[in-house]
């Protein structure tokens, strides 16, 4: 019962973690480093699912030993009960005093592991950066600073250790002293074989004794684990997946109408406003470029369609919902993205583009077709079941791009919005997923944040942002007649006038 009470907790404990973790806003991992994640959910989900069982039951089996012990010597020699509150007394507080030194060490060895993690996560992603400039020898004198940092909050463990085992052989053999000095003081009512099972027993009890400490050390300085995993249960979630009050229907939106109403967002409290009051109006149907200089707030506008990063003011009404009174789910589910970097997954291709099974082969083929690529997969011997690797590494950049296309054109929701999602691909096939989105889009709103301004001269509306705010929002041929205006001075910077 206690293993499968270990189990279930342990199972608890862990799904909790992955929960919370899943549903942490990006707030989080931007404040977080990886490697304190990991840590989490490989030493301490070990600690949790193996050592706290296994020190739980040599517990409790070293104070039954011990309780017996002392009842043993305590019935054979009744002069013993006078010392074995002293002794006790001495015991509890080098045991307490130990424990609470050596928890806090072992919670210092724990938050020292995870840079180690971190840096060795980092030096794999970034190996061929690093060989580029010559720099392995640092990253390895990196390595192991941070593994000696990592090991001087693990030797004083040690040594404190060692100050416990002097001190309990030192009960431990006042024990065997005072058991052997009453049994020779009561030689006289004492039988020689009742003599010899109290002497016995208490040349026993110094491991025992031992052992008990060691056990209670350990289990309150793994059960750190436990707390620095419920630590991580309870940190701030997103906002609720779905609002089951508060749901829109199945074919919202149906328009795709959007309006900002003095929208402010910043990434996280304490920092500067991204977006400073943005209030516009898009739409049915209109095609929206976005521009503007790096740092401007451009993919900020998309986080904030998503709800990626929740608003600091104002408002966004999609199709006359305030997006932030429904669930995440609703709202997310109905907008469809072409990211900057295209994410893809381990797993068919078929996967890929239709995550969750919803469309038929035909119709996969076909939004493969329109993406460009029914070529490139037709000449592939495994076809849509080719397997994608990790990230799709055996991909090219543009291939991929192209594989989030298919997966936007299947799904075809009324609001689409490219986030710079041609500009890892070359010249004539931006013009091929422009002509697709002009035509497959056509009465879909599109809001795209353009890399390359000649994708959106044919736009409906060029807007312009400058330091989290709108400067500008008209028509290209409007702002390209006037010679003062930023979308004016951008296109000339691009030699297109």
């Amino acid at each position: 019962m206690r293993y499968l009470g270990a189990i279930r907790a342990a199972n608890l404990l862990h799904l909790g973690l992955l929960a919370n973790i899943l549903a942490s806003p990006m707030s989080f991992f931007d404040t977080t480093p990886i490697g304190r994640i990991v840590n989490r959910f490989s030493k301490d989900v070990d600690t949790v699912d193996v050592v706290i069982p296994l020190i739980s039951g040599m517990f409790l089996m070293c104070v039954f030993q011990t309780l017996s012990t002392l009842l043993v010597i305590s019935l054979s020699t009744p002069m013993f009960l006078m010392v074995i509150f002293p002794l006790l007394c001495f015991y509890y507080f080098v045991q307490r005093f130990y424990v609470a030194t050596s928890r806090q060490l072992k919670r210092l060895e724990s938050v020292s592991r995870s840079p180690i993690y971190s840096h060795f996560g980092e030096t794999v992603t970034g190996a061929v950066t690093i060989r580029a400039y010559g720099q392995e020898q640092r990253f390895i004198k990196d390595s192991q600073t941070k593994v000696d940092d990592n090991q001087i909050c693990y030797y004083p463990s040690i040594v404190a250790n060692r100050w416990l085992a002097i001190r309990l052989e030192v009960v431990g053999n006042l024990i065997i002293f005072f058991a052997s000095l009453f049994a020779v003081l009561g030689r006289e009512d004492l039988s020689p074989g009742i003599v010899g099972l109290s002497i016995t027993y208490a040349m026993n009890v110094t491991q025992t004794l031992n052992w008990m400490v060691r056990m209670t050390c350990e289990l309150e300085t793994n059960i750190v684990a436990v707390e620095r995993i419920k630590e991580y249960t309870e940190t701030p979630t997103e906002a609720a997946w779905v609002i089951e009050h508060n749901r829109p229907s199945s074919n919202w939106p149906d328009k795709g109408e959007v309006q900002f109403k003095d929208y402010q967002l910043r990434y996280r409290e304490g920092l500067d406003l991204v977006l400073k009051g943005i209030t516009c109006n898009i739409a049915s149907g209109e095609k929206v470029g976005i521009v503007g200089r790096t740092g401007a707030g451009k993919s900020s506008l998309t986080m904030a369609l998503f709800r990626i990063i929740e608003a600091a003011g104002g408002q966004i009404v999609l199709d006359g919902m305030d997006i932030s009174t429904i669930g995440l789910h609703d709202l997310r589910s109905k907008i469809t993205i072409i990211p900057q970097d295209p994410v893809l997954f381990s797993g068919t291709l078929r996967m890929n583009v239709d995550p969750f099974g919803r469309y038929s082969d035909e119709q996969v083929w076909s939004a493969l077709e329109h993406a460009h690529l029914k070529t490139f997969v037709s000449g592939l011997a495994e076809g849509l079941l080719f397997e994608c690797s990790e990230g799709g590494e055996n991909l090219s950049v543009g291939q991929r791009q192209l594989v989030c296309l298919a997966r936007a054109l299947l799904r075809k929701t009324q609001l689409l919005i490219l986030d710079e999602a041609t500009a890892a691909v070359d010249l004539e096939t931006d013009d091929l997923i422009q002509a697709t989105i002009r035509t497959e889009f056509e009465e879909c709103t599109v809001l795209t944040i353009a890399h390359r301004l000649n994708t959106i001269m044919d736009y409906t509306r060029i807007m312009v942002l400058d330091a989290g705010q709108i400067k500008e929002f008209k028509s290209p041929q409007a702002l390209l007649e006037d010679t003062n205006s930023i979308f004016h001075g951008m296109a000339k910077d691009a030699g297109l006038v």
